[in-house]
């Protein structure tokens, strides 16, 4: 996973780059996304790397079915993603992009994971701390996760906090033997 991440951060500053540049950021974003997963639907998988579907009709093929053939730079930014053998890593280069577009407008996408449901009381004060911390505007994405036992896990790009019992316990055991 670490080296998917490296090899699209590249491409994902060359969006964010030529979205801002064009003062399109959500155009680019909703470009990303779209266009991920219509590369993520299990009848269009096949097509990536297919040496019999030519570059240039796979690249319009997602660029239509994204609502992007009319841009030039998206289908260029596709072209080179698909001429690098690269289309594989569009769903992380999009989510790369969300970061850095979230940092541009000054907010932090949080993704937070919990052994049970955070009431709304918990949910503002880890908004509160994490704003505090982070310095932006935060949005959480709350997702329970039974098997974390009890705790939660918070995410905001390279940044983890682990406070999971399940975590817990894995550095326990590491420490008890010496890994």
């Amino acid at each position: 996973m670490a080296e998917t991440a490296t090899t699209a951060r590249p491409y994902a500053q060359a969006a964010f780059a030529a979205a801002r540049a064009a003062q399109a950021l959500p155009g680019w974003s909703a470009f990303l996304a779209d266009a991920s997963a219509v590369l993520a639907d299990a009848r269009v998988r096949p097509l990536i790397g297919n040496p019999r579907v030519p570059t240039e009709q796979l690249v319009g093929f997602v660029l239509e079915l994204a609502g992007a053939a009319g841009d030039g730079a998206q289908g260029n930014f596709l072209r080179l993603l698909a001429e690098n053998r690269r289309l594989k890593l569009l769903p992380e280069i999009a989510a790369q992009y969300a970061v850095l577009q979230a940092a541009a407008e000054g907010r932090a996408d949080v993704r937070v994971k919990t052994a049970l449901p955070l009431t709304p009381e918990q949910e503002q004060k880890l908004v509160a701390v994490l704003q505090q911390r982070l310095g932006r505007q935060v949005r959480l994405q709350v997702e329970v996760d039974k098997g974390l036992i009890g705790g939660a896990i918070v995410r905001h790009g390279d940044l983890v906090f682990d406070g999971s019992l399940r975590g817990r316990l894995g550095r326990l055991a590491a420490a008890m033997t010496g890994a």
